[in-house]
């Protein structure tokens, strides 16, 4: 279950973080039901941190299709590489925030819980500010075409992430 909430939390707040609604969408659980850390925050993970096997996978998958979707072309190949790679650095950081949280949940003090919440929400604001930059050159190199089809598909993305969630029947 943690592996699939992962994934579905990387995948969705790392892979679309420059859409501000999706990267809320896919915050990390409450802190009444958050690990536990020790009371001073650990230093954020490094971007060399390698992700589990499925961040990985679902990283490479999310860049194929985005790359496909956006119609890329040799010549913007470049910025392209600038996006995908902070796709993937703020994935193997976002791994390893909610490892480290996971893995202190038992013994996290309500304090610890917080502080620990409040870390992860400081990544997700930082890893989406370095992707929206490395989106920003891409966009500017996109024809109008490309741009549009990319302007359709994120706000499609948003207005999906922004549907209320089904709530548990009673």
């Amino acid at each position: 279950m943690f592996t699939s909430f992962l994934a579905r939390g990387v995948v969705l707040a790392e892979l679309l973080a420059p859409l501000t609604g999706l990267a809320q969408s896919a915050t990390p659980l409450p802190p009444t039901a958050a690990p536990t850390t020790p009371a001073a925050p650990a230093a954020p993970p490094s971007s060399s941190s390698a992700p589990s096997a499925a961040t990985q996978a679902a990283v490479d998958q999310r860049i194929r299709t985005l790359q496909s979707q956006l119609g890329v072309t040799e010549a913007q190949m470049p910025l392209w590489d600038a996006f995908a790679q902070a796709m993937r650095d703020n994935a193997a950081a976002t791994d390893a925030l909610f490892t480290q949280r996971a893995s202190a949940v038992a013994t996290m003090n309500a304090t610890d819980n917080m502080h620990s919440y409040a870390q992860i929400a400081r990544a997700y604001a930082d890893n989406t500010e370095r992707l929206a930059t490395a989106f920003d050159s891409l966009y500017a190199s996109l024809s109008d075409t490309q741009k549009q089809a990319a302007d359709t598909l994120f706000r499609q993305q948003a207005t999906a992430a922004a549907q209320p969630r089904g709530r548990p029947s009673r």
